[in-house]
């Protein structure tokens, strides 16, 4: 192999392996349900129609594609740490540096985010203002992270396997109703097809309804970087994507498609859950305050995976030489303290943007990670095709799990992440969010280059002093 790859000179683990096969199944599954599913489908829903299911079929099968490429990477190689060291392998220094610290920033954004949704959420049952309970929640979690990965993942399995289980129960409603198993019952297809047609703004809304839908289906990858800190990062890794991204992509596919067959699709609110329109149809009781618990669990499973996220990035940025050395030191339970510590900061910083200036500087900073997810998907993909020419030339064996179709499949799944972004410098919603992350991209490479300055000077200055 390669002198990059150096498969025979696996890394030290360093990181625990506590987390069992249980957390890495719900880590995955919970990274990918969350409010964008029970509120944010509401605008999909209202600027798509009916056929806004197809939009969610269409990102989901394009991130379960992209976890099958890091999934054959991971089993292949493992070991390396962060899945954006798979884009430093496959692609060079630059790529690995870039995909790091911008995949960093985008979840200490999710994590302010996430904070102020919860806490327009707890305000109406606290009388505290939403500033303090959502520095109050942050610090909550970093309680939580700063403990142990087993106190993590202990939490993200119970907040997971919640927000499957309601969706599991709307499903059974929902088919109870529209099949008529339930004493209130609905038209199967009436709403699919009598207000405007299935496809009210036509074939494009559908596609141009993808690059709003991949954010909220993107987040699977989380389960690679928990695997790491698993008993059996391959088995982990193998069983996500062979089996669990299918499942979100059902849960996701089949909720939409309830909803657009149960509500009238022009009666959907922005901004307000479609799944408690579709129970209030359903008659069942208690839904707005049922939906709120729902949501408030989804917000506190992101903030939550958001800061264990940004700390293990930072973890191995730091390793590499790209962060300061300081975030990979451990704790006695071998918790990245201060990775964890400095992502929450960031946060805080974001949250008291928020407060300040929420469509001003807070805005920006959301705008700014608005495609991030895709660019490193893109680099993931890329790195997976060079990586698999590599392998199938000198370490065939390691390749027990495979991106299908490959190579014609990876090339159409980096054309598809390539039309995506394409397609958001042509939505006027989107092309701001594209703008701010290019200038994102741009301050990292530019911080790279620094950085790189800064170690070839040191080493100059060694090598002097020898």
């Amino acid at each position: 192999m390669s002198n990059s790859l150096k498969l025979d000179e696996p890394r030290e683990r360093r990181l625990s392996g506590a987390l069992r096969q249980r957390h890495i199944t719900m880590i995955s599954l919970g990274g990918i349900i969350g409010a964008g599913l029970f509120v944010g489908s509401s605008a999909t829903i209202g600027a798509i129609g009916p056929a806004a299911f197809l939009s969610y079929l269409a990102a989901g099968i394009l991130v379960m594609l992209v976890m099958r490429m890091l999934g054959e990477m991971a089993v292949a190689i493992p070991g390396v740490g962060s899945f954006t060291e798979y884009a430093r392998l496959g692609l060079g220094n630059w790529v690995g540096f870039t995909s790091g610290w911008l995949y960093w920033y985008f979840w200490v954004i999710v994590v302010a985010v996430e904070a102020v949704v919860g806490a327009d959420i707890l305000k109406q049952w606290i009388p505290l203002p939403a500033w303090t309970i959502g520095l109050s929640l942050l610090a909550i979690m970093t309680a939580i992270n700063c403990l142990s990965v087993k106190s993590y993942g202990e939490f993200e399995y119970w907040f997971a396997s919640l927000k499957v289980f309601a969706i599991i129960v709307f499903i059974g409603l929902g088919c109870a109703y529209l099949f008529g198993w339930a004493p209130s019952t609905g038209a199967l297809l009436d709403n699919l097809v009598n207000d405007r047609g299935f496809m009210p703004y036509g074939i494009g809304a559908v596609l141009a309804g993808v690059p709003t839908v991949i954010f909220a289906v993107g987040g699977a990858e989380i389960a690679t970087i928990a695997a790491a800190e698993s008993d059996d990062p391959s088995k982990s890794v193998a069983a996500m994507t062979r089996s669990v991204i299918f499942r979100v992509i059902a849960f996701y596919v089949i909720s939409i498609l309830l909803i657009v067959c149960i509500v009238p699709w022009g009666s959907i609110e922005a901004g307000h859950s479609p799944f408690v329109a579709a129970m209030e149809v359903m008659h069942v009781p208690g839904a707005t305050a049922i939906m709120e618990a729902v949501v408030l669990v989804a917000v506190l499973s992101a903030l939550n995976s958001g800061l264990y996220v940004s700390s293990r990035i930072l973890f191995g940025l730091s390793e590499r030489g790209d962060a300061p050395t300081a975030l990979s030191q451990l704790t006695g339970h071998r918790v990245p303290r201060m990775a964890v510590l400095l992502s929450s900061m960031i946060g805080y910083i974001a949250i008291a943007a928020a407060i300040a200036s929420p469509q001003g500087v807070f805005l920006f900073l959301v705008n700014a990670s608005g495609a991030i997810m895709l660019f490193v998907y893109l680099a993931i993909a890329i790195a997976q095709v060079r990586l698999r020419r590599q392998l199938e030339r000198e370490a065939p064996q390691r390749l027990t799990l495979r991106m299908w179709l490959f190579p014609g499949l990876s090339y159409a799944v980096i054309a598809a992440i390539v039309g995506v972004l394409v397609a958001m410098a042509f939505q006027e919603g989107l092309r701001t969010q594209l703008l701010a992350s290019l200038i994102s991209l741009a301050v990292v490479s530019a911080a790279h280059l620094l950085v790189r300055k800064r170690q070839l000077h040191a080493g100059q200055r060694g090598t002097r002093a020898a």
